[in-house]
């Protein structure tokens, strides 16, 4: 495990599922609301979290340089390898054999790997660098 992220495992194939139920109407932020005695159906969170299973992994956060983005140490990121990366995505890297999850931005002709935490500063990546891109972040599941 490098400092950052410690992956966690690849999902080749979904996993048996186990329904979940699903309640058919929302819950009150506000004041409560009557409560309907019935489920809608099951929810199957790989429907909604895996867009491609072979290319999709999971990796668990580690530090604090990413909590503007939601991210925080311990989190569970779910990663797409099949996502193309853009400016603002983010992404899991290796930068000269250092993993980290960082936003890419692109200046001009200048690459970037920000944090999302005014704490560190951004990371240039020079053309010489040896970058590879593990990933495109789509989903962080916390504790709350």
């Amino acid at each position: 495990m490098r400092k950052g992220i410690e992956i966690l495992g690849v999902v080749e194939s979904l996993p048996v599922r186990q329904p979940v139920p699903l309640f058919a109407s929302g819950v009150a932020a506000g004041f409560p609301s009557p409560a309907d005695d019935y489920v809608e159906g099951s929810l199957d969170l790989n429907e909604h979290l895996v867009e491609h299973p072979a290319a999709t992994y999971y990796v668990r956060a580690s530090g604090n340089s990413m909590i503007g983005s939601g991210i925080h140490d311990g989190d569970l990121l779910i990663v797409d390898r099949a996502v193309e990366p853009r400016d603002g995505s983010i992404a899991i890297a290796v930068v000269d054999g250092e993993l980290t999850v960082k936003r890419i931005r692109h200046l001009g002709e200048r690459l970037f790997l920000e944090p999302d935490n005014d704490a560190y500063p951004p990371m240039e990546v020079a053309a010489e660098a040896d970058l590879r891109v593990w990933g495109v972040c789509r989903f962080v599941i916390h504790a709350l």
